[in-house]
């Protein structure tokens, strides 16, 4: 009967979000709790790489900004269902690369749905840039979740040649 409800990788693909889920909210408590970074206050790492903090009540890239409360609970409830049609999609892969893929997405869905629900915001502080070219602020979720569309993509193109 378990068998008929987990994949072969559905482990993999759960250790993964577990992974990034620890890892982005960990990340965040230390620049909220540990540095004590202020709006507008940076730490400056490298010349390309900046910490800053930057609350996004918005989606990707500060898109459709949410000031108000049902705003707010409509973005977590959009972060959640994501989280939970990627598990279900985990259910039935069939690679690892893909299961993996699938984990950073749950993992990065989950820590800023987390952010929302705690802090009314998603809780942003990498800044990379170089020369006079500024990446947008975002976090390790955000990257988990750019990985996974990485991975997801490779894997529809080129997944079968690995099979």
């Amino acid at each position: 009967m378990m068998n008929k409800l987990i994949g072969p990788f559905s482990a993999l693909g759960l250790a993964m979000a577990g992974v990034t889920l620890i890892a982005d909210q960990a990340s965040k408590w230390f620049m909220l709790h540990g540095l004590h970074l202020g709006a507008g206050d940076i730490i400056t790492i490298t010349p390309f790489f900046d910490l800053v903090l930057a609350m996004n009540r918005g989606i990707s890239y500060g898109l459709l900004p949410q000031d108000s409360e049902l705003g707010r609970w409509i973005l977590v409830m959009v972060n959640l269902a994501a989280a939970a049609l990627f598990v279900f999609w985990l259910r039935r892969a069939r690679s690892g690369l893909l299961a993996a893929a699938l984990g950073l997405l749950v993992g990065g869905a989950l820590g800023n749905a987390i952010d929302r629900a705690a802090y009314g915001a998603v809780v942003d502080f990498i800044s990379l840039h170089a020369l006079e070219w500024h990446w947008y602020v975002f976090n390790a979720a955000d990257a988990a979740i750019v990985a996974g569309v990485i991975g997801l993509l490779y894997d529809a193109l080129y997944g079968h040649a690995t099979k």
